[in-house]
């Protein structure tokens, strides 16, 4: 059933992109729930709420993705924030940052900035192995098809900042041994053949379609609209302005800024840890 279903995909693809230069604009909401309950009785309910309250900008964006027959690009949609609102500076955006993928190059590249310096985290894009299912839905005007896929997370753990590290020797063991083992990730995607581009939002691509909700652990992206344009030719660029660096590469300079922020943290819950 699968084959059969790519080489239809297959055949609309083609069939469509000689019809119409296909390129456009998605724009996505985006909306990530944390895990309050790794604090434990050691915060109250009610600091619990007023951390969230905090998060709110961090836990929840929007998003414009850039779209043609091979490239794209993903920025965050940045608001004006009014005084006393704004959440973690590490978690906040500028407004430069953006996702490119191409295609035809099989190159991915995230522009962002984190701890006031710039970075440029390049991939290759290789073949994802989606899952692809005969299940649908409507999302606004389109028939949507679903797809998953199971892969490494290799995403930032930001809410390990605020957790705190046990002293006792078995619990560190525990812990070591989680570091080690790979954290695996779910996906379900929904995309559709109507809009016939093989990207999405965030770092999602490789299906039939463009994606137009992704699943993925505590995060959901839906997509709010589509403007589809045949006319001129929308310019995506690819970044260039910041220090290269692989992804593996990029996570260890977080992994370690992280632990320092976690030590910061900690010395301080520790002063204040009776009136939580």
């Amino acid at each position: 059933m699968k084959s059969i279903l790519s080489i239809v995909f297959a055949f609309i693809l083609s069939t469509t992109f000689a019809q119409k230069n296909f390129q456009g604009k998605a724009t996505y909401m985006s909306k990530t729930t944390m895990d309050m309950s790794r604090f434990g009785d050691q915060m109250s309910e009610q600091r619990k709420k007023q951390m969230m309250a905090r998060m709110k900008n961090f836990l929840e964006k929007t998003y414009t993705l850039t779209f043609n027959k091979t490239a794209s690009s993903f920025k965050e949609n940045v608001s004006l924030e009014a005084p006393g609102s704004s959440g973690p500076s590490w978690g906040r955006s500028n407004g430069q940052g953006s996702i490119y993928k191409n295609s035809k190059d099989q190159k991915m590249v995230e522009d962002v900035e984190q701890f006031s310096k710039r970075f440029l985290v390049t991939e290759k894009m290789v073949p994802e192995q989606w899952e692809l299912g005969t299940e649908t839905k409507k999302i606004g005007q389109y028939t949507c098809y679903k797809a998953t896929l199971t892969k490494e997370d290799t995403n930032i753990d930001w809410g390990s900042i605020f957790r705190r590290r046990g002293n006792n020797s078995k619990k560190d063991s525990t812990n070591s041994a989680q570091k080690e083992a790979k954290n695996m990730l779910t996906i379900t995607a929904w995309y559709t053949p109507q809009i016939p581009v093989s990207t999405g939002p965030d770092k999602y691509y490789g299906l039939p379609g463009l994606i137009l909700e992704v699943n993925a652990g505590r995060t959901t992206m839906l997509c709010t609209e589509v403007a589809i344009s045949t006319d001129g030719e929308l310019v995506i660029e690819e970044p260039t302005k910041g220090k290269e660096v692989s992804r593996e590469e990029y996570n260890e300079i977080i992994r370690v800024k992280t632990e320092e922020l976690r030590e910061q943290f900690q010395r301080r819950g520790g002063r204040g840890r009776g009136r939580m």
